[in-house]
């Protein structure tokens, strides 16, 4: 039994364990920028009727049966030009309708150049939208090693303030 003994000690042998502790602070003040957006319109075309008999006269020469429209190869500043279409009344002494629309679209506005932080904007037809940016004014941010954060002064609009901390342990 005795010449075991020492063979007991190895087996009792102490445990060790590792500890980790992590601190992560993070501090963040964030202020928006200027912003625009803007939709330029499209140009369309349609015609429809009943009774009519449309036609389209290009240099010096009528097509019958025919209607104008875009002409995509003749563009002016991203705007298409306009074919013309002639319309006749079928039979004469007959009731006829006609409907013809045009919805001509925005050009294609020159470089825009920003003044003061925010664009000065093309009227467009589309929707704009438009955000001024937030100002800091005198806000400022502390932030401790003991994990604590303080926001003070006053945040413009626009404007954030966010501190944090976590804290890790993990034990292996």
């Amino acid at each position: 039994m005795k010449k075991l003994l020492p063979f007991l000690f190895l087996l009792s042998a102490p445990v060790h364990a590792d500890i980790t502790q992590k601190f992560t602070t993070s501090a963040q003040i964030t202020v928006d920028m200027p912003y625009s957006v803007t939709n330029k319109l499209g140009t369309t075309y349609s015609i429809s009727g009943n009774n009519i008999t449309p036609s389209v006269t290009s240099g010096g020469s009528t097509t019958a049966q025919q209607i104008g429209g875009l002409n995509l190869g003749s563009l002016t500043a991203g705007v298409p030009a306009l074919i013309q279409t002639d319309k006749s009344v079928t039979t004469a002494g007959s009731a006829f309708s006609l409907t013809e629309a045009i919805n001509m679209g925005d050009a294609t506005p020159s470089a825009v150049t920003p003044s003061s932080g925010i664009a000065a904007l093309p009227h467009l037809s589309g929707q704009t939208t438009v955000g001024c940016g937030g100002t800091l004014g005198s806000g400022a941010m502390t932030s401790l090693s003991s994990g604590v954060h303080t926001c003070s002064g006053a945040f413009g609009s626009g404007s954030s303030c966010i501190g944090s901390t976590t804290v890790t342990i993990q034990i292996d």
